[in-house]
């Protein structure tokens, strides 16, 4: 019961969406031969201004590090300062954007970047920028800094924008994880339901499978109260964020520890070889199974300590999340499909409220569930009013929820530079209806159905993510996986047992099928003891 509770404390965090972002690219080279050339990241409104596509035709500028100034006002500029027809940094300061462009724009200046040590945000309106005609963004810092001691003193640089690929391949991959992840979980789920059926007609089989049971059933009743703890967990740690978000990575790496061991353990235990086993406090344990709890809590705290090595960090947190959803699709079993519509339902309710409907009620107007996903903007400083949001410093990493599938973009685009550079699937996409998959699975096996509800809901799950990448690639924004998986799987099994004449059984479920079970089993044993009696006679 407590991986049960720990799997439950890490389940509420179901669908991060990703967050779109205004992103840009500086192109910066040097003046050695051959040149040396990086890219960084910029951020920019593009309610402001519109950068080119590419580098082509685009002619560069010379770049003049004034970042001991402000220019607040044209005071602030030195009469002997050229910066005509040049590119101009200056550091943050006091005053808006719009100050630092017209007085810029009043010297001759080409391009005006503002370096900030924080993120940004502002309150500007278009109507503020109409006589601002040059381009004005974001750059870190740091990036500043890094610039000159790569490239020299003397840069060049050149603002531009690339279209986001229609696709990236990255998806393939997420869509591989997913689909794989649901339909393992969903056959491991029918593999313990078999070995329960085999314990019921067992006397001995049925004490050693009550020993080993891990087992979690949600009945209805069940159902409702954890949704309800989803969304009081939300609004908590939109609030608390700073706070709850150790929790929450505490959490994951106790709970993905132990599934990565349950995992892995099942697999080791259908080895022959080496079972040696050592005594200790009137029990016995093989000593494998010592080294590889080990291994899985080393895994974990590994991960802890470097989870925002972005490199490869990314790794372990797929390895420990697959396992945690194989875990939990395992583990929590749903009685029937009446609580599956039921779970699969408000979890829709909650993600669309909560993706599409706060952001008319919170006072930002943007989506609760967007801000716990992208994190509080801690860094950020919102009382300058400028619609632009830079990244913090790297010196001081931004701490993300660790619910997520992580796969690097595969095309480069800006967001690969500025914070991105992965595409995200939340573990509530893979969990809530891998359940359904496993039901289906299990009563499968209850009604030897040669796995036809099983195989269905695993088609309709692919389907359903299908769907959901062709509406982000339509949309050029995050989407609720939820809102596309939950009608296909649902509607999938419904049909199915509609057409096979099953569906009082489908949605009655396991108990109903069990019931029948345990008296033909009772039937079976009374009427062997009955002829026993009759032969003794």
């Amino acid at each position: 019961m407590r991986r049960a509770g720990l799997l439950w404390a890490a389940l509420w965090a179901l669908l991060l969406p990703r967050v779109n972002a205004q992103e840009g690219i500086l192109h910066a080279s040097g003046n050695g031969i051959p040149p040396l050339t990086k890219d960084y990241c910029i951020r920019y409104n593009r309610s402001w201004i519109s950068l080119p596509n590419t580098l082509d035709n685009v002619a560069s500028s010379s770049l003049e590090n004034l970042t001991s100034k402000v220019f607040c006002s044209n005071s602030e500029v030195p009469s002997t300062l050229v910066i005509k027809d040049k590119a101009v940094v200056v550091m943050k300061g006091n005053c808006s954007f719009m100050d630092k462009a017209r007085t810029a724009q009043s010297h001759g200046a080409k391009i005006l970047l503002i370096a900030s040590k924080t993120g940004l945000s502002s309150s500007d309106t278009k109507t503020d920028v109409q006589n601002v005609t040059i381009p004005v963004a974001l750059v870190s810092y740091n990036d500043i800094m890094d610039m000159q001691q790569a490239l020299g003193a003397r840069i060049n640089v050149t603002l531009y924008s690339p279209s986001l690929p229609e696709f990236d391949y990255s998806m393939v991959v997420i869509f591989l994880i997913a689909v794989l992840t649901v339909a393992l979980g969903g056959y491991w789920s029918g593999v313990s339901e078999l070995e329960d059926l085999k314990a019921v007609a067992s006397p001995e089989d049925r004490e050693t499978r009550r020993k080993k049971e891990e087992n979690v059933t949600f009945t209805p009743l069940t159902v409702i109260i954890f949704v309800v703890i989803c969304c009081a967990m939300l609004l908590l740690l939109y609030f608390f964020y700073k706070w709850l978000v150790y929790v929450i990575i505490s959490v994951f790496c106790l709970a993905s520890a132990m599934s990565l061991y349950n995992c892995l353990s099942a697999l080791i235990r259908k080895l022959s070889f080496g079972q040696c086993r050592i005594s200790c406090c009137n029990k016995s344990i093989e000593v494998r199974l010592i080294f590889l709890a080990g291994f899985c809590i080393a895994t974990a705290v590994v991960w802890a300590v470097f989870r925002n090595e972005d490199r490869w960090a990314w790794i372990l947190q797929d390895i420990l999340g697959v396992a945690f959803c194989l875990n939990f699709i395992k583990t929590l079993k749903m009685p029937n499909f009446k609580s599956c519509v039921i779970l699969l339902g408000l979890l829709l309710l909650y993600d669309v409220f909560f993706v599409f409907i706060t952001p008319f009620i919170t006072k930002n107007g943007e989506s609760i569930m967007i801000e716990v996903a992208a994190g509080p903007f801690g860094n950020s400083e919102k009382n300058d009013g400028n619609l632009v949001e830079g990244p913090a410093e790297r010196s001081a990493p931004h701490e993300k929820l660790p619910v997520v599938i992580r796969v690097p973009r595969l095309e480069y685009s800006a967001l690969t530079l500025c914070g991105m550079p992965f595409s995200l699937l939340g573990f509530g996409d893979i969990i809530v209806p891998g359940l359904l998959v496993a039901y289906c699975r299990r009563f499968d096996i209850q009604t030897r159905s040669s796995s036809v509800y099983y195989v269905s809901c695993n088609i309709a799950y692919a389907v359903g993510m299908v769907l959901t990448f062709v509406v982000l690639a339509l949309m050029k924004m995050g989407q609720p996986a939820l809102l596309y998986l939950v009608p296909c799987t649902l509607i999938t099994s419904s049909l199915v047992a509609w057409r096979r004449k099953e569906m009082k059984k489908f949605w009655q479920g396991s108990s109903y099928q069990m019931m029948e079970h345990l008296d033909y089993t009772a039937n079976e044993e009374s009427t062997t003891t009955v002829n026993e009696q009759s032969g003794e006679q």
